[in-house]
């Protein structure tokens, strides 16, 4: 059975000029907001600015919020490590453009402002992380980059 990912883009909504765009509103053009719901060990971490980065699972769901790609043969363009760094065989995974990071304790409203914090965009990386911060040894995760905090 070949571990082909298959995914279908969607459609974006209009929205409120004042609500923050979350990633499945997103379309190829837009840039938007990347909004990660945490757990309170993460979140506090988080806040205290000692946890900089957030790991994501790789696999289809992840690679159709992060990237471009909506269809992916881990087959014929298996993901390596070298070095603790992604080497892509033949391929290349082109990852969304996002205005920030915006990181939640939970799902709050949008206006409970304590449950919510918002960070530069610094990037996406595919590497493994720090077991520290909930990463497993020499598991290869999206590694989401956090800048300095917005608010």
């Amino acid at each position: 059975m070949a571990s082909k990912l298959n995914l279908n883009p969607l459609k974006s909504r209009k929205m409120n000029k004042n609500e923050v765009p979350h990633i499945s509103e997103q379309t190829h053009s837009q840039p938007s907001a990347l909004r990660l719901s945490l757990k309170k060990k993460w979140f506090d971490m988080t806040k205290a600015g000692i946890k900089t980065e957030d790991y994501r699972e790789i696999n289809s769901y992840w690679i159709k919020r992060l990237t471009c790609e909506f269809s992916w043969d881990m087959n014929k363009y298996p993901l390596k490590l070298n070095e603790h760094k992604l080497v892509l065989n033949k391929g290349s995974m082109r990852q969304k453009d996002f205005t920030c990071n915006v990181m939640t304790l939970g799902y709050p409203s949008n206006d409970n402002t304590e449950r919510i914090l918002k960070f530069e965009h610094k990037g996406i990386e595919i590497r493994t992380g720090n077991p520290e911060w909930g990463a497993e040894p020499n598991k290869l995760y999206f590694v989401i980059m956090h800048g300095e905090l917005i608010r």
